[in-house]
């Protein structure tokens, strides 16, 4: 007998390798693809095929420029001729088509495959899509670029309405001392409408940046659309289809109602304006259940039960370039002089304010879609409705102590109320009040205090206050609000507040609301 044994124990080992390697680039999310030095694709694995959509039957032989866009044609040959001089290339975002046309940003490695002898006879590519992560990273720089923008626009709307509040005071002041008849009358009142209209802007701007005060109270969003119904009817005309779809079991949610009106009605005139021939404009509420996933994918979106509020309508819609800027203040595509470009702008800070959330679907010539994310409340917090305050000013002649910062704006808001029979003490710091506090003989009845203030602030001076002045009452103004008024829920405990600016009326009326129990 004769026998020929060979040890193939090696072979074996090369074999198993390649086995474990095969199933490993198989295996792998990433697409993972070799090439000739010229281009022609080898192979294809299931990475590839899930990320490109092509199944490895329909590329092995064709060139890879075949999932390359016209415009980054140029730029994968070069990085061919660079491979095949034997040189790297370390990870690059670029942009790829699949086979649905759809563009993506991937990140691709290529390596030359070279033989014993040093020759290039190949190219290996690895390739990621980074799709999802550059939409996190543009809706993240966008998130931040909005905060920036609305702490500009919040600075800018609180010295404004200081301003504004100086003028209004004193166009009051002369409207109660002219006659119906005076020939000076309808001038002011001119002022006055002027004043009036750019207080609603800088309202506009303080929603945008979060700094207006809200009234929120457990509600019913179908009750608030129904009481807008004949109202949106009328603003969108006649050729616009309006239809309400409501879920008859939605969830509660914690809001201001007329915060929430203002948002439908915004979406409602974006609407109209985007259907200049007519069209339908649709306005639905459901319960949505958001998961953690879809959390992930959206930043600032919170996962658990949520109420949807979506407006629909079939207009010209939107390219990427206006939804990239449609929620930035006075950003507007409306020829000049019809558009303040602040409608968006303010619906996007009252639903953040609000803990909620706004995602926009449009495409161009088919229509728009703005959803909106409240979050869901337990029933068990419905509170009562405050009472309607008086219509009737009345003043009295009790003491109050004014303190602001802006000396124009203390000399007319003193004399608002000295219009009113007020005793008045004014001053120009929280230092120059305490002081007053402690040389005033009698009591002082309310401090009506500006809430941001140098050095101190409103509510730290009536805290500073209270321990010699238990029985005096606090009435906080400002051009927005400061994080120890609204965000720890100091109104909500029942604090007196007034928006800045106000009128000597607006002024009184909320004076005597407060000082309504107190006797002289």
């Amino acid at each position: 007998m004769t026998a020929a044994i060979r040890d193939i124990t090696e072979r074996k080992k090369r074999e198993y390798d390649m086995s474990c390697l095969v199933a490993v680039v198989e295996s792998s999310h990433d697409a993972i693809i070799s090439l000739t030095p010229e281009g022609i694709v080898l192979s294809w694995n299931h990475g590839a095929e899930r990320i490109y959509g092509y199944p490895a039957a329909e590329t092995v032989g064709r060139s890879i420029l075949f999932i390359s866009p016209p415009d980054r044609e140029t730029e994968t040959l070069m990085l061919l001729k660079g491979v095949q001089r034997g040189e790297a290339v370390e990870p690059l975002e670029t942009i790829r088509v699949k086979k649905d046309g759809t563009r993506i940003h991937v990140s691709i490695t290529l390596s030359p495959i070279e033989n014993s002898d040093g020759r290039v006879i190949g190219v290996s590519v690895v390739a990621r899509d980074v799709t999802e992560s550059k939409n996190l990273e543009a809706m993240l720089r966008q998130a931040q670029k909005m905060e920036a923008v609305g702490q500009l626009a919040g600075g800018v709307a609180h010295d404004f309405n200081n301003l504004l509040g100086v003028i209004l005071g004193y166009t009051g002041l002369l409207l109660d001392r002219l006659s119906l008849d005076d020939p000076q009358r309808k001038s002011i009142e001119e002022i006055q409408k002027a004043g009036d209209r750019a207080a609603l802007l800088t309202r506009q701007l303080l929603a945008f940046s979060r700094k207006q005060v809200l009234q929120p109270k457990v509600l019913d969003l179908n009750t608030v659309i129904a009481g807008a119904e004949k109202l949106l009817q009328r603003l969108i005309g006649e050729d616009i289809e309006l239809v309400v779809i409501s879920n008859p079991t939605l969830g509660l949610v914690k809001a201001d109602a007329g915060q929430l009106e203002q948002i439908i009605m915004n979406l409602a005139v974006n609407a109209r304006d985007a259907m200049p021939p007519g069209g339908k404009l649709t306005i639905e509420t459901s319960n949505v259940e958001i998961d953690e996933d879809y959390a992930l994918q959206h930043p600032s979106t919170r996962k658990g039960p949520h109420v949807m509020l979506s407006v629909t309508d079939t207009g010209c819609g939107m390219d990427a370039d206006t939804k990239a800027h449609m929620f930035e203040p006075f950003f507007t595509t409306k020829e000049f002089g019809k558009g303040t470009g602040l409608g968006l702008s303010t619906v996007y800070g009252i639903v953040k304010q609000s803990g909620g959330s706004v995602w926009v679907y449009s495409e161009v010539g088919i229509g728009s879609s703005f959803k909106i994310y409240l979050p869901c409340v337990s029933p068990e917090l419905v509170t009562a409705a405050p009472s309607d305050v008086p219509e009737k000013i009345e003043g009295g002649l009790q003491t109050i102590l004014i303190v602001e910062d802006e000396v124009p704006l203390l000399e007319v808001t003193r004399r608002s109320l000295e219009a009113f029979g007020y005793a008045i003490l004014a001053a120009k710091t929280p230092a120059e009040a305490i002081r007053m506090s402690e040389s005033h003989p009698g009591p002082i009845h309310l401090m009506v205090t500006d809430v941001i203030m140098p050095g101190m602030s409103g509510a730290q001076l009536a805290s500073r206050l209270s321990a010699s002045r238990p029985e005096m009452k606090v009435l906080y103004v400002s051009g927005y609000t400061d994080d120890t008024i609204v965000r720890h829920g100091v109104l909500e405990r029942g604090l007196a507040f007034l928006q800045k600016p106000f009128s000597p009326k607006t002024l009184a009326r909320k004076v005597g609301e407060v000082l309504a129990p107190v006797l002289v």
